[in-house]
């Protein structure tokens, strides 16, 4: 039999040591971050703690080969890694494998120079800096990169680059950005328009205007203005007219780590979920003993257990150099709208308290939202599927390659 739900020995071994290593080190760490809200020391020494221990513990840098001193593990490995760290606020920077330098690593990997790579990526993966992609515009869908406006015009042997980005997660601090723009007016097709460039931060001529306050606070989603910046004919990332697919070699893996984190996010709040239905007493029984409680739990449950299928299904394919961007478009799309549900069911769960920043669903809910636009809004994706479907049956006269191609 070849399907196997299984995962090795040896991927089994280090999803519990994740699991040890986030009850040990990153909770205790959580905890004292929360108990001086707002101490910036206290942060920087908790974080850095958190990082020489995932070193200690050998779970530094899980998705990057082993000569970037990493751990070489594949996509469905980083399924269990992910999910794992996934149920707290700061697993995956304890690990080195947070967005957006997670997603930035693998397109230096692929697409660097080897100077490039020495430069950016290697300090990148030691955890010495970090990094930002700034692909999105205020003035144009996020969601078409063939649309961006942002211009770089070649003058000698550099670029000359102007515009505007924003939510470009990550910004401050970082001390490089992959900056997305357009070198071609009438190229072949509209997806070969766009070239990616290394831009050192900070630079004369790019300027971080604001952290954009979101419904969930401010976390270094910013706004950028890109002023006459001068970039070398070096810092080219990839080849001309290459930008709008490089982001898209980016962009795939990367919605499928989005999901994987999300998935433990939906676990813990299914775990509490269950565990206040099981405790509260009302109405003369527990709420777990109730119906439409029950219920809530099995839609709940059968949505994390959808989740979890797609996307280990996802990664199988990408581990396996298949075609993957139905799935991940299918799983991107699920997954992002099953993490709001659950969360939302958790909170009506704990009435008031699930609405009270006294545990942190409210927070996660809050959080949970973006899902559903980053990376592609939902009905993008749903467009996407579609077409794949349509494509298919014209093509074979069966929808069965866009729904997973599975041996069913």
């Amino acid at each position: 039999m070849a399907i196997d739900f299984s995962f090795p020995p040896e991927i089994e071994e280090v999803r519990h040591r994740v699991r040890q290593f986030l009850d040990e080190v990153v909770r205790p760490a959580e905890r004292e971050i929360e108990a001086h809200e707002g101490d910036r020391k206290v942060l920087v020494e908790q974080v850095i703690a958190m990082r020489r221990a995932a070193r200690e513990w050998g779970l530094w840098l899980p998705h990057m080969p082993e000569e970037y001193g990493g751990m070489g593990l594949g996509h469905v490995a980083m399924a269990a890694v992910s999910a794992e760290a996934g149920k707290t606020r700061f697993g995956p920077f304890a690990l080195n494998a947070q967005a957006p330098d997670e997603g930035n690593m693998h397109t230096l990997l692929h697409f660097g120079t080897e100077e490039q790579k020495e430069k950016y990526l290697r300090p990148l993966c030691e955890g010495r800096i970090r990094s930002c992609f700034a692909m999105t515009e205020p003035e144009v869908a996020g969601s078409d990169p063939t649309l961006i406006q942002t211009r770089a015009v070649k003058e000698g042997d550099d670029w000359v680059i102007n515009g505007h980005k924003w939510f470009i997660s990550g910004a401050r601090g970082a001390s490089f950005a992959i900056v997305i723009a357009r070198t071609e007016e009438d190229p072949e097709i509209p997806q070969a328009a766009n070239t990616a460039f290394l831009v050192d931060m900070p630079s004369e001529g790019f300027e971080i205007v604001r952290d954009i306050e979101t419904m969930s606070g401010s976390h270094n989603h910013c706004e950028i203005l890109i002023r006459d910046l001068r970039v070398p004919d070096s810092q080219m990332l990839g080849k001309r007219g290459q930008g709008h697919m490089l982001g898209q070699a980016r962009l795939g893996p990367a919605r499928l780590a989005h999901c994987m984190r999300w998935i433990g996010q939906a676990e813990v709040a299914l775990d509490m979920m269950i565990d206040r239905a099981m405790k509260r007493y009302a109405h003369g029984s527990y709420l777990a003993e109730k119906q439409g409680i029950q219920w809530m739990i099995a839609d709940s449950a059968m949505e994390l257990y959808q989740s979890k299928l797609m996307v280990l299904h996802a990664a199988y394919k990408i581990d396996r150099g298949l075609d993957f961007k139905s799935e991940v478009s299918m799983a991107k799309h699920f997954v992002a709208n099953a993490l709001n549900r659950i969360i939302d069911r958790a909170i009506q769960v704990h009435g008031a308290l699930g609405y009270s920043t006294d545990t942190p669903l409210a927070q996660m809910a809050q959080q949970a939202r973006w899902a559903r636009f980053a990376d592609g809004p939902d009905e993008v994706h749903q467009w996407r599927i579609a077409r794949r479907a349509l494509e298919a049956y014209a093509k074979d006269g069966s929808s069965r390659t866009a729904t997973g191609e599975l041996p069913l």
